[in-house]
């Protein structure tokens, strides 16, 4: 199975911002925001580096500031979708190979930082799919981990 049909099959654990809202997975953030309408490419303004972002659309900053980690900024992709009403943005992680890493926050500042129930199913969606990645032959989209998540921000530092 591959991860995008894994993805699929298992669902996102998304965490909802005033914009929209943002998930991940073991390689990838994704941010969609849907407070605006029709929009164009032209409407769309985005600035990346490894560690920062900057999204302007229709002359409205939405986010700006470093991000929680690094990513592949000439990697990102961005579309309109949804007849102009999403804006999808995809960041390649840069450190996606370090298993269990679970970006606590969209931002270093901890903006856009899920409760810890939404980190908790981030984090067992994460290790879903290492196990996923290393079993390919079996189907862990609908698994339920028992494993103890409480010191999410602990495990990080490995």
């Amino acid at each position: 199975m591959s991860l995008s049909h894994f993805d699929e099959k298992s669902g996102i654990v998304p965490h909802q911002t005033e914009w929209g809202q943002w998930w991940q997975t073991i390689e990838e953030i994704h941010i969609e925001i849907n407070k605006f309408k029709n929009l164009k490419s032209k409407d769309v303004n985005t600035i990346f580096s490894p560690t920062n972002i900057k999204c302007i659309i229709q002359n409205e900053t939405v986010i700006e500031g470093q991000l929680f980690q690094t990513v592949h900024a000439d990697e990102i992709v961005w579309t309109i979708e949804d007849q102009g009403s999403l804006l999808s943005i995809i960041l390649p992680k840069a450190d996606y190979n370090k298993k269990e890493k679970v970006w606590e926050a969209l931002m270093a500042d901890k903006r856009y930082q899920p409760d810890l129930f939404t980190l908790q199913e981030m984090r067992k969606k994460l290790d879903l799919e290492n196990f996923q990645i290393e079993n390919p032959g079996f189907d862990f989209s609908r698994a339920e981990l028992k494993k103890c998540y409480d010191n999410i921000s602990d495990s990080n530092k490995k």
